[in-house]
């Protein structure tokens, strides 16, 4: 059974989450609706093993669950306002000086 988690840990799992390129492009294609993992491992062009690495980690973050469907599972989104969110972020203006990343950006891929 789902818990909740204080609003630090949610932002931090959501950070733990956008960190990789991959994993922000599955969060992205699953806004627009659900899919099987074959399906989106196809569309993002990535291994099926890659791409199950990261699911499960989106798993564990919170931020989609799976629906039994007949013989496959199928991903989605954990709740519909992830998809508001990611838009919000998606079209958040950032200020960004020409040339600068984030001082950690090696370390920790942010940026």
């Amino acid at each position: 059974m789902p818990t909740t988690v204080p609003d630090i840990e949610v932002l931090v799992r959501f950070g733990r989450a956008l960190a990789d390129p991959i994993r922000c492009r599955i969060l992205l294609a699953l806004r627009e609706a659900p899919a099987y993992p074959a399906d989106l491992a196809d569309t993002l062009g990535v291994s099926r093993t890659r791409l199950s690495n990261h699911l499960a980690c989106l798993r564990d973050c919170g931020l989609v669950v799976t629906v039994p469907d007949g013989r496959r599972t199928r991903y989605e989104l954990a709740d519909a306002r992830l998809g508001h969110a990611l838009d919000d972020l998606r079209t958040a203006v950032v200020a960004v000086e020409t040339g600068r990343t984030c001082p950690d950006a090696d370390a920790q891929g942010c940026c």
